[in-house]
């Protein structure tokens, strides 16, 4: 069966706009254009469709998932039972949440009591599942499993002090970063300050620290888009400023 960019958008429950920007950014092209000049999708369209939305719904972005499907080793049945893996882990998610949020409840009417630990599970356990989900394989293939599943293990125990502090650190990283920025100097106290703050947050996810995977997380901060769009989505340049700073940090480069 063909369809139309119309007839495709309803079925997917996508806009027709969305379709022709697929096929603009070269990411699912129509299998032709027909007499009339109208795109024309068939079945192999849809169901590279169908593998786009599901990455989407991972929160994957454009430019990787364009790199994924139009791979020549792109596996179809592969990559849906990675999709079907993710999706479980995200209703695992969910429902520790479900399950946190029913016990506050319980806590609130005075039918139960709960710690503190409790109160936060749920938020840790999302923090970790989130995580794997975005940076999870390429982490497990820079550090190894056992370095990975350490740091996942810390978080899952810390307090509420230092969940608090680490969400507060994250802020005060990007914020004195953004002003370091229009210094222009990674080398700057202010910039510095910065570095150190950012090696104050990532201790609180890291077994053990060294100047050497501080220097390379920065880098991989460059080389990943992912990383890339998290530290520019105020400030273009950023990720770059935060690597160069950290490499002066960490004694990696020469001020």
């Amino acid at each position: 069966m063909e369809y139309t960019v119309q007839k495709l958008g309803l079925v997917a429950g996508i806009s027709t706009r969305t379709l022709r920007y697929y096929d603009e950014i070269g990411i699912l092209k129509p299998a032709r254009i027909n007499s009339s000049g109208y795109r024309i999708y068939g079945q192999d369209e849809v169901d590279k469709l169908q593998q786009i939305l599901f990455y989407r719904e991972l929160d994957v972005s454009l430019e990787s998932i364009k790199d994924i499907v139009t791979a020549p080793s792109f596996d179809r049945a592969k990559a849906l039972r990675e999709h079907r893996q993710k999706l479980l882990e995200k209703r695992d998610q969910l429902d520790l949440l479900i399950s946190n949020v029913d016990k506050t409840i319980s806590l609130t009417e005075g039918r139960i009591t709960m710690s503190n630990k409790e109160k936060f599970e749920g938020f840790k356990q999302k923090l970790v599942d989130d995580n794997e989900m975005k940076y999870g394989k390429e982490a497990r293939e820079m550090y190894g499993d056992d370095a990975v599943n350490k740091s996942n293990q810390k978080v899952k125990g810390m307090s509420q002090e230092q969940y608090n502090m680490v969400t507060k650190l994250e802020t005060e990283v990007l914020e004195t970063l953004h002003a370091a920025f229009k210094t222009g100097d990674p080398a700057g106290e202010l910039a510095q300050k910065g570095a150190d703050l950012h090696r104050q947050w990532l201790s609180f996810y890291w077994d053990s620290y060294t100047n050497e995977a501080h220097a390379g997380v920065a880098q991989l901060y460059v080389d990943d888009e992912r990383f890339t769009s998290y530290y520019d989505a105020k400030q273009p340049g950023t990720a770059k400023f935060l690597r160069d700073a950290v490499l002066v940090y960490t004694g990696m480069k020469n001020c």
